[in-house]
């Protein structure tokens, strides 16, 4: 299962890159990345990356939404690239 647009949490995302090369789906993300948290097609690709890193089975909307709310609203502002952001939440949740 794949994390979708009509599953997140928040519906305050913007959904347009501002050009090719800032678009993960075009580039791949990469651990060194930075992340905007305000655009939608950012964080879908982050959290669908994460859920298959960390080899989720059959995962709930509700884990994903879980970590979609984790990395906006908990995960310091200050870390802002895609392998600080996993560090981050890897080091302060042991299950979500």
């Amino acid at each position: 299962m794949s994390y979708t647009k009509s599953n997140m949490y928040y519906d305050d995302y913007k959904w347009s890159a501002r050009a090719d090369h800032d678009n993960p789906k075009i580039i791949g993300g990469t651990d060194h990345a930075q992340l905007n948290r305000e655009e939608g097609y950012e964080m879908l690709y982050f959290i669908n990356s994460l859920a298959k890193t960390w080899n989720w089975k059959n995962p709930s909307i509700g884990s994903f939404q879980k970590l979609e709310k984790i990395i906006r609203k908990e995960v310091p502002s200050s870390i802002r690239t895609h392998s600080g952001i996993k560090t981050w939440i890897a080091q302060n949740y042991k299950t979500i």
